[in-house]
């Protein structure tokens, strides 16, 4: 056989076979893993269906089908706005968040499928998330959320919602602080433990563990804090079959697994590692391990920004990985003698994966695309430490272009695009990125930064971030993009920047504060951060606090951090794109800086999309927002794609 020979082209010009179109069909948001005996659930959000979420089952014998019917419903809860928790399953019911109502519905299942769903909470302001079933009283226990008081923020409680009743809407069994999540009954009913937190902390600054007595009535008494407090974050309580609570806990600097024991009220380092057994608490029921067995117990733990699978043996602690070909895995469930997670590796698509823990034999049930690549066009990320502000190191994953048909003249060097990650506490991966690779095939590298303030590097490196937002973040996407450039890996005269929510504010202040970067697309980013102190939801309301200082005592640092309020520095095009239904980022955010640039007459680009929130969900607005990016890019920088592109409306070009 002949190879062809690889044509010459200028980056960014080349024609890829990973199409914004190939991206977004069949593709699939997977999550919330559910076990019941041998059958497994799990969530999809699927774009093609305007981006709604179903429960998806799969039996023993391999057949897969939906349980959820079909639209309107639409399994998300809107708790905390980002959700997660959303279902809860046993052996014949499953009980789910249904998105327009927020109401609690209950479905009876069998081999063939399930019962009609039946609304079993009240028409009322209620939200509820992360619920467990309390089977000996027939009812369920979950975090709620009131928002009856529309002249106040809503109130959080943990309550009980009787099976048996008529719609009352739960009764509450802890309230008095403002945020809960994790409620989890031990093994024999007699216990609850749940985690609670306070403004202005978030739940990963500082969260508190506790334990109470289940009474004959099914109210709690003896509430006891076993572990938490200003300076620890306790992350997913978990009760082993035996009834011992084990948690997570970032008292060493790294979250690493503990336990309790009720019998002494001692606590135990489980498995001391310089690594992160934890992560953030944007969503309800993250999990990083499960129990196979009392003497059992599979964890994933992050290390070098790599996930790991492994198996810990409760009486000698003795840690052992379980070799995948996976460096991402998340929602870990564990059943008896099997684990499912959605693996993510560096050259295909995540998956829902059920692995024998016997045999180590693995099987993909279910793929979060259809997309079959060419190794020949994937970029596999190289994770890079590069130096930073202060004399401290950083952290990226590095994508050099990538094209088997394609090479570029010898004297070019690429584009790059550097992305900066949302949350801002959060962390990117080196799982396989579609949306990555439609870049690199393209001739644009990529980095993807995990700044200062990213997770899996240790609290410490966690709260570099702490009052400095806007500073750390952005000095670290600078000094990576320069560090490339001093490598001789990419252009330093076509250096663009983009990211989402918090990672859009890492974007604009970089654009604004810094004369590094050429180009830039914001997605739903912040650009006034006094506005985001004053409308955002419950959740972050005081998120800032942390991250900036307090408000308005210090609203000096709002404004002098915030892009709006220096639009005079900001001297290259962007190109924002923004849901009209935004409640954490609303959209005049967005559209105050698109005026800004727009009196100033940069180059500028607007992008609404009706029906979005804060990400988007739906097909085509996935579609469309990424082949502009590359129309706007191309645009600025002079190349002309390969692509046949539907313009976009770019001002004073």
């Amino acid at each position: 056989m002949t190879l062809s020979t690889p044509s010459v082209a200028p980056y960014g010009t080349w024609k890829s076979p990973i199409t914004s179109d190939l991206i977004v069909a069949g593709s699939l948001r997977l999550g919330e893993i559910r076990l019941a005996a041998d059958t497994i659930y799990w969530s999809e959000g699927r774009p093609t269906e305007a981006g709604r979420s179903v429960v998806v089952r799969r039996l023993s014998t391999g057949s897969i089908a939906d349980i959820t019917p079909a639209a309107p419903f639409n399994v998300r809860t809107r708790v905390h706005e980002y959700g997660g928790g959303a279902y809860t399953v046993t052996n014949d019911t499953v009980y789910f968040a249904n998105f327009a109502d927020q109401r609690l519905y209950r479905q009876s299942i069998h081999p063939e499928g399930a019962t009609a769903p039946e609304p079993i909470t009240p028409e009322a302001a209620f939200r509820y998330a992360d619920l467990v079933v309390d089977s000996s009283r027939h009812r369920l226990i979950g975090v709620r959320e009131d928002h009856t008081a529309n002249d106040h923020e809503p109130t959080n409680t943990i309550v009980a919602i009787d099976l048996n009743t008529s719609l009352d809407g739960g009764q509450i069994l802890v309230s008095g602080n403002d945020f809960y999540s994790s409620p989890r009954l031990s093994p024999d009913g007699s216990r609850l433990c749940w985690l609670s937190w306070n403004h202005p902390y978030m739940p990963w600054d500082s969260t508190e563990l506790w334990v109470a007595a289940m009474q004959p009535d099914g109210s709690l008494a003896a509430a006891q804090r076993i572990a938490g407090g200003p300076s620890e974050s306790v992350f997913q309580p978990e009760w082993s079959p035996d009834g011992v609570l084990y948690f997570v806990s970032d008292r060493s600097n790294w979250w690493n697994l503990y336990r309790w024991q009720p019998e002494t009220n001692e606590i135990q380092p489980v498995c001391p590692k310089a690594a992160e057994f934890g992560l953030p608490q944007w969503l309800f029921d993250m999990t990083t391990y499960g129990f196979e067995s009392a003497e059992t117990l599979i964890c994933t733990y992050i290390e070098n920004g790599v996930q790991h699978l492994s198996r810990i043996h409760t009486q000698t602690l003795e840690l052992q990985d379980i070799p995948t070909p996976y460096s991402a895995i998340g929602g870990l469930k564990v059943g008896t003698g099997f684990a499912v997670f959605i693996g993510g590796s560096t050259d295909r698509p995540s998956a829902i994966v059920r692995l024998d823990l016997q045999t180590g034999q693995i099987e993909e049930l279910r793929r979060s695309s259809t997309l079959e690549i060419d190794p020949g066009y994937i970029s596999v990320p190289q994770a890079i430490e590069f130096p930073t502000a202060n004399g401290l190191t950083a952290h990226a994953f590095f994508y050099a272009p990538r094209n088997q048909d394609y090479t570029a003249p010898a004297d070019e060097r690429p584009p790059l695009l550097v992305k900066s990650h949302g949350g801002p506490t959060a962390a990117t991966s080196a799982s396989f990125n579609p949306s990555i690779q439609y870049w690199t095939s393209r001739g644009i590298a990529v980095l993807d930064v995990n700044y200062g303030g990213s997770t899996g590097y240790g609290r410490e490196y966690r709260e570099r971030l702490k009052q400095r937002w806007g500073i750390v973040d952005v000095d670290d996407c600078v000094n990576g993009a320069q560090y490339l450039v001093q490598q001789g890996l990419v252009d330093g005269n076509r250096l663009c920047i983009d990211g989402g929510s918090a990672g859009g504010y890492t974007t604009l202040a970089a654009l604004t504060f810094r004369n590094v970067f050429k180009a830039g697309a914001s997605y739903y980013g912040v650009s006034d951060l006094e506005a985001l102190a004053r409308d955002t939801h419950k959740f972050e309301s005081r998120y800032l606090d942390g991250l900036i200082g307090k408000y308005p005592e210090e609203r000096e640092i709002y404004r002098q951090r915030s892009p709006i309020t220096h639009v005079n520095q900001l001297a290259c095009p962007v190109i924002f794109f923004q849901g009209d239904e935004d409640k954490i980022v609303p959209p005049n955010q967005a559209e105050l800086m698109v005026e800004a640039l727009r009196q100033k007459g940069l180059p500028v680009a607007y992008v609404l999309f009706a029906g979005e929130q804060h990400g988007f969900r739906k097909a085509e607005n996935i579609r469309r927002a990424l082949d502009s990016e590359l129309y706007f890019y191309a645009r600025v920088f002079g190349f002309t794609p390969a692509d046949a592109i539907e313009p976009v409306v770019i001002e004073n070009l």
